[in-house]
């Protein structure tokens, strides 16, 4: 039998009881030293807002490569970027009043558009060449991408009612990958075609559930949790919020004038403030610093040329077509959102303007951001 002894309330405790004691007590020590050492930050903001791109960079600036399955599931997600993408293209034709013609129109001769002459094929069709796109299946593990597809590609991107569409792609959320592919179809066909860095960054899929990686950090490790923006998924986040440092909070700039995937009624940058002002709001994040990314500011510098703040946002006073004044109106947006709150003196919020898909600049953006992150964890130690 174990031996026992009393304890000075006169119970009496065996030696496994003690064992088990200090086995617990270790444990907790060893979570309490991982906590300390260990940051977490939760990735929030609504669909599109270039999330999944913050995370996919971070693995490029802190050198976690991507396994050869994953590099061949992102080849296999450019394809289907290419079919779907253009398939979700071609189906918002008639809410914007547009459509296909029936035949394609002969290509112009030498001194015409090049464009216009790609994949072209004397016969054709473009009713066949839709019937591919449609019925396309996903491709298996080292298929190369299916050479059909090429011309078919080519030629329906080329169409000008396509083109139109595309550049009205705002009014039907339509994926803003389409022409960095598109501009580059051949390479993408070639049979020894492996993504690089940037196809990676830029190829799409929906977040769907909670995804979880770790970073090495000099003296730290930090955590980073990316959940779905979709009102569907929102649902879900509740399960992260626990033992949050910092949350770094997304919103695309360029979508002040669009619609969400899931709601075409809905304004992605009104949807964006509503979940901001509710994150400000809930007493999980109080004393928890939120740092702001207004990403996606090289799509906003184009497209503010010619779709008017105003137009979506009435009470914008500053000079049209000047991305300037249209990035100090929503810093100043959210920033009073934020305050309303009311707890302005129990948190830090940095606003940063960003462009997820260019590498260089973000890796000078997060060495900033991770430094604000540590020191926050640092002072709650210390308290």
């Amino acid at each position: 039998m174990g031996g026992c002894m009393s304890t000075p309330g006169g119970v009496e405790v065996s030696e496994r009881d003690r064992a088990m004691h200090k086995q617990a007590e270790k444990q907790l020590r060893e979570a309490r030293s991982k906590m300390q050492q260990q940051v977490k930050v939760l990735l929030l903001g609504s669909g599109d807002s270039g999330k999944s791109t913050i995370l996919k960079q971070m693995r490029l600036i802190h050198r976690v490569p991507f396994s050869v399955q994953e590099t061949e599931s992102f080849r296999q997600l450019v394809f289907d970027n290419l079919t779907r993408g253009l398939k979700y293209l071609l189906d918002a034709l008639p809410d914007m009043g547009l459509e296909l013609p029936v035949e394609y129109a002969p290509p112009p001769g030498e001194g015409g558009d090049a464009r216009a002459r790609a994949g072209w094929e004397d016969g054709a069709s473009i009713a066949a060449d839709l019937e591919l796109i449609t019925a396309a299946e996903d491709l298996r593990d080292g298929e190369a991408f299916p050479i059909r597809f090429l011309g078919p590609l080519q030629r329906l991107w080329g169409e000008d009612v396509v083109r139109t569409a595309w550049a009205r792609g705002n009014e039907a959320a339509v994926p803003e990958n389409l022409h960095y592919f598109f501009s580059d179809l051949p390479r993408l066909f070639d049979p020894a075609y492996v993504p690089t860095e940037q196809d990676i960054v830029r190829a799409r899929a929906r977040t769907i559930g909670i995804t979880e990686t770790t970073f090495a950090l000099r003296d730290h490790e930090m955590l980073m949790v990316d959940v779905g923006g979709q009102k569907s998924e929102r649902r879900k986040w509740i399960h992260c919020f626990q033992d949050v440092t910092s949350i770094l909070f997304l919103v695309s700039l360029s979508g002040y004038d669009q619609c969400l995937v899931e709601d075409r009624d809905a304004n992605q940058m009104q949807d964006a403030m509503t979940i901001w002002d509710s994150i400000c709001h809930s007493q999980w994040f109080k004393q928890t610093s939120i740092i702001l990314f207004l990403n996606k500011n090289d799509l906003f510098e184009q497209k503010i040329k010619t779709s008017d703040i105003r137009n979506f946002f009435p009470d914008f006073e500053g000079e049209a077509g000047s991305a300037h004044a249209g990035r100090d109106y929503f810093k100043k947006r959210f920033g009073r959102l934020a305050q309303k709150a009311g707890r302005a003196k129990d948190r830090e919020i940095y606003i940063h303007i960003t462009t997820a898909t260019d590498t260089e600049l973000l890796r000078v953006v997060m060495a900033a951001v991770e430094g604000s992150v540590v020191t926050k964890n640092i002072r709650a130690i210390m308290l």
